[in-house]
């Protein structure tokens, strides 16, 4: 057989563990911030994976065995790394299965005692395997000749090898077809979302792996039996698969939850319109000044505090503006938002932003404050936490919209 050349492989597997290492980096980081079993198998799940597809990169490979004097070593170590994927998944698979008594449980609700005694009697498996892996590997005697790319079907002859490939297979197709199905019946469990179109990405990306595992164990099987002209599905068609089913899968990780920074960081910049008009009001509400236009724009760390901050600091604005809001502008706002057939959120948003700006101008033109028993209480003021920010994303979205200037004008005229 000719040799497979090696750029293509490098340039691949580099790509997607880099890639992935960065998702699992990602992970590892939100673990820290909010510690859960959850968070840390999940990462565990991307970053074992993702170191071995980098030592499974020819360059590295080699490097790997020239620093131990070993031929191979690599693929021991490449092997194990997708072998910790498989313990993980197998953790993920229960811990994403909720009781049937609670079939719309989240993503962790699964995870209860009886899953955890679920998961260690698995985990007991690779427990006992991975010794006897490691044990047959290293007597196999397959040191040399160094085979980055055609280990499998060079030395599946050896019994010893051919054993140590079976049980690594045999655990990750399991894993995968585990993993795969629990995904696909969590996420019909899903309303829809990113958090749905991820884990189904991840149960794609396991079923497409799956076909990874069928070409190596006929690869290897007709190696054992000394078959040749098949040895294509181990070096090409394979790791065609792995590659697509590692894409699939670090994109269903990854998926969520750059679509939650994204949807944080668009509502961070939302805000900033109605933050500047309370911060106008009362200085003393912000810790620090305005941020410039392109330090908002270049905001891309700690986007859940600033945004819960700068909610905060509008909430305390708002109170702080109450004396001054008009009666009467609450009422054109409410008639205009009735007439354009705005729903009640809506409604309750314009008619809170032209509150604001009606109280923010009386106040810089000096008019008295209203006596507390004759101020108009605000909609949304009483919103749960988890509406609360979109309240106020929409507050600030109607700030300035035609309809907010026309309730302004209804209002001065009346008045």
């Amino acid at each position: 057989m000719s040799d497979v050349p090696d750029r293509p492989y490098d340039i691949v597997y580099l790509g997607i563990g880099t890639v992935a290492w960065a998702v699992a980096g990602l992970k590892i980081r939100a673990w820290r911030r909010d510690p859960s079993h959850g968070l840390l198998v999940v990462a565990l799940a991307i970053a074992a994976p993702a170191t071995a597809f980098l030592m499974a990169a020819p360059v590295l490979y080699r490097l790997i065995d020239r620093i131990a004097h070993r031929g191979n070593l690599a693929t021991l170590l490449v092997y194990l790394g997708i072998t910790a994927f498989s313990a993980a998944a197998v953790v993920l698979a229960r811990m994403w299965t909720p009781p049937k008594e609670r079939a719309n449980a989240q993503v962790w609700d699964g995870a209860t005692a009886d899953t955890w005694r679920q998961a260690r009697r698995r985990l007991a498996v690779f427990a006992v395997l991975v010794p006897v892996m490691i044990v047959l590997f290293l007597t196999g005697g397959a040191g040399s000749p160094e085979t980055p790319l055609t280990f499998d079907t060079t030395f599946a002859t050896i019994p010893e090898i051919a054993v140590f490939l079976v049980l690594y297979q045999a655990l990750f197709g399991f894993a995968l077809t585990d993993i795969s199905r629990v995904c696909l019946g969590h996420a019909s469990r899903l309303p829809s979302g990113w958090l749905r179109r991820g884990i189904r990405l991840i149960a794609v990306g396991g079923f497409v792996a799956c076909g990874y595992v069928v070409c190596k164990l006929v690869a290897i099987g007709a190696a054992f039996a000394e078959v040749t002209g098949v040895e294509w599905l181990s070096t090409a068609l394979g790791p065609g698969f792995a590659a697509l089913g590692a894409v699939l899968i670090t994109a269903g990780f990854a998926g969520p939850a750059a679509a939650a920074w994204t949807r944080r960081r668009q509502d961070y910049q939302a805000l900033r319109p109605l933050w500047d008009l309370v911060y106008r009001a009362d200085r003393r509400l912000a810790l620090e000044a305005p941020p410039s236009a392109w330090t908002e724009r270049l905001a891309f760390r700690d986007l859940e505090w600033r945004t819960a901050r700068r909610g905060l600091e509008i909430r305390d604005g708002q109170l702080t503006l109450r004396p001054w809001v008009d009666p009467a502008v609450v009422t054109a706002a409410t008639r205009i938002a009735e007439r354009a057939g705005l729903d009640d959120t809506d409604r309750a948003a314009l008619t809170v932003a032209a509150a604001l700006r009606f109280a923010a101008a009386a106040l810089d033109t000096g008019s008295p404050p209203r006596p507390r028993e004759d101020q108009t209480p605000l909609p949304g003021l009483d919103a749960e936490p988890a509406e609360e920010r979109a309240h106020l994303v929409r507050v600030a979205h109607y700030l300035y919209a035609p309809l907010t200037g026309e309730a302004l004008a209804v209002a001065t005229t009346a008045g």
